[in-house]
């Protein structure tokens, strides 16, 4: 079969042959329709130490397919060394969840690898209140975009967005918007802030966090107390680390947490695939996501996270 094969992290992924899976006992053999190209994905392919037997591994972590049965159903995690970027992959029979009728296969795969984490982290880690305010940073990437409609679809009475520049506002679902490269974006932070903000859904994480979390905590220390505050980081596409006030912490009532697969069991991400996917075609939400085939890996895998690839294994064109 053909696949999207790690042999050299540095280098990327090459369209070459790879072994057929076989199922062992509790996995199947899905025949992949759809499966995307997601940050974690490029993440996860960059930091996993290449096969002894040279022949490398198949990258992707999740994706759309068919079982042997004929049945559509959204996957997570296959069984090294398959990946979901690959014409057939071997998962565990648990980490199958069935794709909705009336939601296509890209459709689902885009949804799912771009809405998980927020509607995992408002459903599972800090579920969210009717009617309380969500702050979404890096809003205008594929996550971004969904967690904003999920944020809503869950109850949010009010949603802001936080971009880097202001051209990225445009057609984002958000009551407000932020744009880092205004002169009064730092001001227009704390105002969100004073004004109330309950969550934050951070995919950035790195210097805009460090202004965030500014904005979030200066000039508190009410001896009354603090509205409490949780700030969720997601993501960390801007930097992996934040230099962080003690006192502002002290001063405030804010919890900073990580959402994603450690701080949340596997098998409520696999729950919440299906949730979502349901939630998504019921609500009929779209984002921005581009088909591409499998044997074009090489030339789309570094592009733009704002949009979201689906590796197409059987288009070729």
């Amino acid at each position: 079969m053909k696949a999207a094969i790690i042999t050299s992290p540095e280098a990327g992924p090459r369209y070459v042959d790879f072994r057929e899976p076989e199922a062992g006992d509790g996995e199947a053999v899905i025949s992949v329709t759809a499966a995307p190209i997601s940050p974690i994905v490029r993440a996860r392919a960059a930091l996993k130490p290449v096969s002894d037997d040279g022949n490398g591994f198949v990258a992707g972590v999740d994706g759309v397919g068919r079982d042997a049965s004929g049945r559509r159903v959204y996957f997570l995690f296959p069984k090294a060394p398959f990946g979901a970027l690959a014409e057939r992959t071997l998962v565990p029979a648990a980490m199958t969840v069935p794709v909705p009728d009336g939601l296509s296969d890209t459709r689902a795969a885009a949804v799912a690898t771009a809405g998980l984490a927020s509607w995992v982290a408002l459903t599972r880690r800090v579920p969210i209140r009717a009617g309380q305010t969500v702050l979404v940073t890096g809003a205008n990437g594929a996550a971004g975009r969904m967690a904003l409609e999920i944020a809503r679809h869950l109850g949010a009475g009010r949603t802001i967005a936080v971009v880097r520049s202001a051209d990225k506002l445009d057609g984002l679902a958000a009551d407000a918007g932020i744009a880092l490269d205004a002169r009064d974006a730092d001001t227009a932070l704390k105002t969100a802030f004073e004004a109330g903000v309950d969550i934050v859904l951070d995919f950035v994480w790195g210097p805009v966090a460090e202004r965030v979390l500014a904005a979030a905590t200066a000039g508190r220390g009410s001896p009354a107390g603090e509205p409490a505050r949780t700030y969720m980081v997601l993501g960390t596409l801007g930097g992996a680390t934040v230099p962080l006030s003690g006192y502002g912490l002290q001063s405030s009532g804010l919890d900073i947490l990580g959402s994603g697969i450690g701080s949340v069991p596997v098998h409520d991400y696999l729950a919440g695939a299906g949730e979502l996917m349901v939630a998504a075609q019921k609500a009929g939400w779209t984002l921005p996501f581009k088909v591409v085939p499998l044997a074009d890996i090489a030339s789309v895998w570094r592009r733009s996270a704002e949009v979201r690839y689906i590796v197409h294994p059987d288009r070729t064109g």
